[in-house]
């Protein structure tokens, strides 16, 4: 059976003006969301992760130039099925038709996000009166149900409470039940957890997780915790200097890893096996993208780097229906190289800890 597509991203490229020059943040990312999975984005801090959701929110900062790309979203109004390419409304059209009402965002930090002046019962309450008309008491009695299925005791009683008044745990969950408000059918989630403590953490991905199996709702993440990533998503795009550089289902990324970026951010994953090796870090910094990006851009960074990749950039190789790569390792003609075996042992490591523990 052929899946749903919910938004189908094809050729987007995004440049910022700035003081110092253009910054070409974004170079012509192409993915694909289906209807009830969940995808995770990955990659270092400023490879374009929060800019690709941002685009999709139509919430970018203002100084951005769309070069090029489309994003068509698919959804249902009725018995009418609707295409719309997000890039071509206006803010106000987004804000009236797509922003919380279909696709959905929970961000990092819910203390910047919460209006610390307006009640917990208030905020929950909002997008459903400004979305639906709905009257005070039908979106009183939604919000009330919201923040008990998101794990809040006591639900009428915290409805009058103000974000400073929560826990940081609690705040996460409220701006969850905002997020969720509006029936949405696209959720993205953007770092939702990197504040909160471990044990929290869990509870929030577990939260996150059910609802979606409960609402049948499509998720996008955003991290660069694979920790995160191998509890949560169905597929993972990895990326590097404003591109996609591997994409695959999360076991084809985790036990068969192709890009050798990829590699260094699993062999960065910390383990709890005895071992004398000290914590993996990748060597060398990302590009600058203020200036043009010649060849592969992780070619500085590769150990396996090959004469080519400092000069042309290598297109997505296939590897099986799911899983792409961009590497020139991956050519017919280039000299066979395999993992590091110091990440071979990693891998054998977290296959055992997913047979015993699951996913």
């Amino acid at each position: 059976m052929q899946k749903e597509v919910v938004l189908d991203m094809k050729n987007l490229s995004i440049s910022f003006k700035t003081s110092a020059g253009e910054i070409k943040a974004i170079r012509g990312v192409d993915f694909t969301l289906y209807k009830g999975d969940t995808v995770a984005i990955v990659g270092e801090s400023g490879s374009g992760k929060s800019v690709t959701v941002k685009a999709i929110m139509g919430i970018l900062s203002g100084n951005e130039t769309i070069n090029s790309g489309t994003i068509d979203f698919t959804y249902r109004r009725g018995e009418e099925i609707i295409h719309e390419d997000l890039l071509k409304l206006s803010k106000n059209q987004m804000r009236k038709r797509i922003n919380g009402k279909r696709i959905a965002m929970v961000f990092q930090d819910p203390m910047t996000s919460l209006n610390p002046t307006m009640s917990i019962g208030a905020q929950v309450m909002e997008g459903m009166i400004y979305h639906y008309s709905k009257s005070r008491e039908e979106a009183r009695k939604k919000a009330i149900e919201l923040l008990d299925l998101v794990g809040i005791p006591e639900p009428e009683k915290r409805m009058k409470n103000y974000p400073h008044q929560l826990s940081g745990g609690m705040r996460q969950r409220v701006v969850i039940a905002i997020a969720l408000s509006c029936d949405p059918e696209v959720l993205i989630c953007d770092e939702p957890t990197t504040a909160l403590d471990v044990t929290i953490q869990a509870k929030i991905l577990e939260l996150i997780k059910d609802i979606q199996k409960k609402l049948g709702i499509s998720v996008i993440y955003i991290t660069h915790d694979l920790g995160v990533v191998a509890k949560v998503a169905d597929y993972v795009a990895v990326m590097y200097a404003g591109k996609f550089i591997e994409k695959g289902t999360t076991e084809e990324i985790f036990f068969d890893p192709r890009h050798p970026y990829t590699w260094g951010l699993l062999s960065a994953i910390p383990s709890l096996e005895k071992t004398e090796d000290s914590l993996y870090a990748i060597p060398g910094s990302p590009p600058n993208l203020l200036n043009q990006v010649k060849g592969d851009p992780f070619a500085p960074r590769n150990l396996y780097a090959l004469n080519i990749d400092y000069r042309e950039e290598p297109p997505m190789f296939k590897i099986t229906d799911t899983h792409y790569a961009s590497t020139w390792l991956l050519h017919e003609d280039a000299p066979k190289v395999d993992m590091p075996e110091q990440l071979r042992a990693r891998i054998e490591v977290m296959r055992k800890e997913v047979m015993e523990n699951g996913r």
